[in-house]
């Protein structure tokens, strides 16, 4: 397989069309192999317009869902997010560790959170292979460690601290109080909100200590993320 040139055709083809233009982001997406961060099984698909199935260890450990999001999506989540080279970022389900890549190439500091240890430990040698050493990844579960019950983490914990950016890769219900506290004034978080078969891509910006702004400028879908808060939907 010519992975340069698919690599050429994914950009033109798949992401260019999804109104995907900034030039730092179409370099960057040619620069970061993403066939590195593709389980060996489903390399030849690195490049398809698809999410891509995420080999999570054995079965008793596998969750539904954990999978590369579609090229195009992680691509217009980055253009959304213009990451600049002073920034720290917050990501939410690592996976195989490609956005954090793309992340790390753009910010200053990532920290990344898987919840499952064999990913975790599998992204953690793709980012080291890839030659990214400013992505931490930690096995740890996003939900508890930002929701309503979470712990106080030790001193010196760098979850406790504040983020330019925050990433959730993968989608909620709703976006989460507890990371929005998390941002810093001027800072922009990223999610795929809602329920199938439509859900919104959101961005907010804190534009003030207790103020907050939203958009939702396209429309997608996206596998769950792990243990966060979901809505009853019973009625009488």
């Amino acid at each position: 397989m010519n992975y340069e040139q698919a690599r050429f055709n994914m950009i033109e083809q798949q992401i260019r069309p999804w109104e995907v233009l900034d030039n730092q982001v179409l370099s960057l997406l040619a620069i970061v192999r993403r066939e590195d961060f593709v389980p060996l099984a489903h390399r030849a698909l690195a490049f398809v317009d698809m999410e891509i199935p995420l080999d999570a260890g054995p079965t008793s450990q596998r969750e539904p869902g954990q999978c590369m999001l579609a090229p195009k999506v992680e691509a217009r989540i980055l253009q959304d997010l213009a990451v600049q080279k002073h920034e720290k970022v917050l990501e939410i389900g690592t996976g195989s560790g490609y956005m954090a890549a793309l992340l790390a190439h753009r910010g200053q500091q990532v920290v990344t959170l898987e919840i499952n240890p064999v990913l975790a430990s599998s992204a953690r040698i793709n980012l080291q292979r890839a030659g990214v050493y400013n992505a931490e990844v930690l096995n740890r579960d996003g939900a508890a460690s930002f929701g309503p019950q979470a712990a106080a983490g030790a001193e010196g914990d760098v979850l406790d601290s504040l983020f330019d950016v925050i990433v959730l890769s993968g989608s909620v219900a709703e976006v989460p109080s507890g990371l929005l506290s998390r941002l810093k004034v001027g800072g922009r978080l990223s999610a795929i909100v809602g329920f199938e078969p439509v859900m919104r891509a959101t961005l907010v910006t804190r534009v003030a200590d207790k103020a907050w702004r939203t958009t939702q400028a396209w429309d997608t879908v996206a596998p769950r993320l792990l243990h966060f808060p979901e809505p009853s939907t019973f009625t009488f």
